[in-house]
């Protein structure tokens, strides 16, 4: 296992981070969870007020005893921003009971996602009054932000400087967010990846089609060695739903910074299967289209078209595309059912797609029905 330094918290974290959303089957598969992966070298365990039972099970196998000294292990616990201090200290002081701890080492507001959230953060009397408190008196020493917001959004909770890390989406199949990266690391602030072979493209059960284009790599390693060959980028969360989850992403947790000529011809493998696949039909992501008067996340559909067409990746673009419209902030948008056929996007379109065909074409291909998650 190889540790980073987390931003200007000075924390040296795993490269790896032990997510806990997903290891609910019971308190015991819990514990299996949370031991192997300290066994393993992770020293970075991060759950959420929103994640079921994570922090019970959480703070009951600290009770019980982890491997190592609990100075040893770092603890982050995540809570959505509130619009008043009040509600933010009851949480916190929950969080702290549910995990039986004195402090947290980090915590994370959940889910900035939207201008509002923001305000909140920003608002004199608003949730930071209390995170400033909690800092004050040692009950939290580190605080930063997950988010599933758009750029903008996420660019301007960078630019409080209220945070001392991020925690986002950016993978090798989504890499939209690469400016906020870049911002984060000019801050000093530690950057932590969400779920990279869930969200990244479901890549723990990866089509045959991708699995052959990725050869001799697995899709869900090449991505992990994408991420960690950036050194901005201090930890990846895994989020096992048991122990035996925790063996394929280790196999890199030493891996070098720098990528390797196969692992570079693998990538140019999937370019150019990507624009031979797609030629004229393929959106390169520049957003221009947006706003949607529908409120179309078009960018979004047609990324999740691209990697359908082009790798098979019809599953991952099928458990995302019927997000929308049924998870609120944490994937915003209509889905592309809703095109009017208005034009309005046509002549903002450098590559001069046929936009709302492209819409209707990906509805049909990804539309299902919808599910309730928890949100990580």
């Amino acid at each position: 296992m190889k540790y980073r330094r987390f931003g200007k918290t000075n924390l040296r974290l795993s490269v790896f981070s032990l997510g806990t959303m997903r290891y609910l089957a019971s308190q015991e598969n819990a514990w299996q969870t949370i031991h192997k992966a300290i066994v393993l070298g992770i020293n970075h365990l991060e759950t959420a007020r929103g994640y079921g039972k994570s922090e019970e099970y959480l703070g009951e196998a600290i009770s019980v005893g982890l491997p190592v000294n609990r100075c040893q292990v770092h603890i982050t616990t995540k809570i959505p921003p509130t619009a008043d201090a009040d509600t933010m200290r009851r949480y916190i002081d929950e969080s702290l009971e549910r995990l039986k701890l004195d402090y947290l080492d980090c915590l994370g507001i959940h889910g900035l996602n939207t201008w509002e959230h923001l305000d909140w953060v920003k608002a004199k009397n608003g949730c930071m009054q209390a995170v400033q408190e909690a800092i004050a008196d040692g009950r939290v020493r580190h605080v930063g932000f997950s988010t599933h917001a758009p750029l903008e959004i996420i660019l301007a909770a960078i630019d409080t400087d209220l945070f001392e890390f991020v925690n986002l989406h950016y993978y090798y199949f989504f890499q939209r967010n690469a400016e906020a990266i870049q911002k984060a690391y000019e801050k000093d602030m530690g950057v932590f990846i969400i779920s990279p072979a869930d969200k990244g493209g479901r890549l723990y059960t990866p089509p045959q089609t991708l699995k052959d284009l990725c050869d001799p790599f697995s899709p869900l390693e090449l991505n992990y060695r994408f991420l960690l060959s950036d050194s901005r980028i201090t930890t990846l969360s895994i989020g096992p739903a048991h122990p035996e989850e925790l063996t394929e992403p280790l196999r890199v947790a030493d891996c070098d910074q720098k990528l390797t000529p196969e692992e570079i011809t693998v990538f140019e493998r999937l370019e150019n299967r990507q624009k031979a696949v797609l030629g004229t039909d393929k959106c390169s992501q520049c957003y221009a289209c947006l706003p949607c008067p529908e409120n179309i996340n078009i960018p979004e559909v047609l990324r999740l078209r691209n990697l359908a067409v082009a790798y098979d990746m019809g599953d991952f673009g099928q458990y995302r595309y019927r997000m929308f419209e049924n998870a609120g902030h944490w994937f915003a948008g209509m889905k592309a059912s809703r095109c009017t056929e208005c034009g309005d996007c046509l002549p903002r379109c450098p590559e001069e797609l046929d936009i709302p065909t492209l819409l209707q074409d990906t509805h049909s291909r990804l539309n299902g029905s919808s599910g309730r998650r928890l949100w990580g």
